[in-house]
């Protein structure tokens, strides 16, 4: 069998394993240098991945699997729009609009998996979220709560007005 056609193992924090062929697997460089580094034992075929829940494992997996049959445009910096459909294809677009605590679970999947495409849609995605917003709009959007005092922030916007300064 060739080496690229056999599969491993991916195992996500509540133990559910998902065979995944090599080529997907090592798109994440965590799996490429755990593999890397269990070469001499050749029967390398799970992965334990102790940090990533499997709902959020299968969508590694479907970005990944996508991934590798149409790479993703590059996304411009900084973001030309707040709607990612503008950014990137119909399929990655779609792919992140999804409930805000998947996203958030997918960013840190990315990271800790070490997939930058991945990492750089998730990314990408709060940061449209994000522009052309008010600080007050993106505490409604995120649920934070502003815990400065009105005098704390007009001190604090005071000390960065540099930053506002067009």
């Amino acid at each position: 069998m060739d080496v690229e056609e056999s599969t491993i193992n991916l195992v996500s924090a509540e133990g559910d394993s998902s065979p995944v062929p090599l080529s997907v697997a090592k798109m994440s460089e965590l799996v490429r240098s755990m593999m890397d580094e269990e070469a001499e034992d050749d029967d390398v075929k799970e992965i334990p991945l102790p940090n990533v829940k499997s709902q959020v494992l299968h969508k590694v997996i479907e970005f990944c699997e996508h991934h590798l049959k149409e790479p993703m445009t590059e996304i411009e910096k900084p973001l030309k729009s707040n709607s990612m459909s503008d950014v990137v294809q119909k399929f990655y677009a779609d792919f992140v609009d999804i409930e805000q605590v998947l996203l958030f679970e997918l960013i840190l999947a990315a990271n800790y998996m070490d997939i930058k495409p991945l990492l750089d849609l998730t990314c990408a995605t709060v940061a449209s979220m994000i522009k052309g917003k008010t600080p007050e709009d993106i505490r409604t959007t995120f649920n934070i709560t502003n815990d400065f005092s009105p005098e704390e922030e007009a001190q604090v916007r005071e000390e960065n007005k540099w930053c506002e300064e067009a």
